[in-house]
């Protein structure tokens, strides 16, 4: 399970990052998550169905991580925490690069924890917790 699980974490970067350059397959990203899933952060938690909402959602997100000059999202460590033999905890380190108009890029370190499931060697994420990005962009100057 640990292997499917870094290796999805690569792909998982790799959807963003071309997201990121404006080369959206939203399929493929749909792709990374289970039918239904949960996620928590600062704002509240939420349910959510994989289906053209999630999509749309997505595509908002990127297009809206794009307005702000986000260059890249890099993948760091990725630690699993077992929950059983189809389940575990990716915490996941990531650094976002974003350009700036004047003065260099700026990198901000920060971490999600996935849950995830893994079947006949498929990954998917079905929640995750994350912490106050908004904050964190505010506190960098990027928003």
């Amino acid at each position: 399970m640990e292997s499917a699980i870094r290796a999805f974490f690569g792909r998982y970067a790799a959807v963003f990052n071309r997201a990121l350059h404006g080369e959206i397959d939203m399929d493929e990203a749909a792709s990374l998550y289970a039918p239904e899933f949960i996620a928590a952060s600062p704002q509240g938690v939420m349910a959510g169905k994989n289906d053209d909402g999630l999509k749309q959602a997505m595509a908002q997100g990127y297009a809206r991580y794009r307005a702000i000059g986000t260059r890249e999202m890099r993948l760091g460590t990725v630690r699993l925490s077992a929950l059983d033999d189809l389940h575990s905890v990716a915490h996941v380190g990531w650094t976002a690069v974003y350009a700036r108009e004047e003065g260099p890029d700026i990198a901000i370190e920060f971490e999600v924890h996935y849950f995830m499931q893994t079947l006949a060697g498929d990954s998917k994420v079905f929640g995750w917790v994350s912490g106050d990005e908004e904050a964190l962009l505010r506190e960098h100057g990027i928003v």
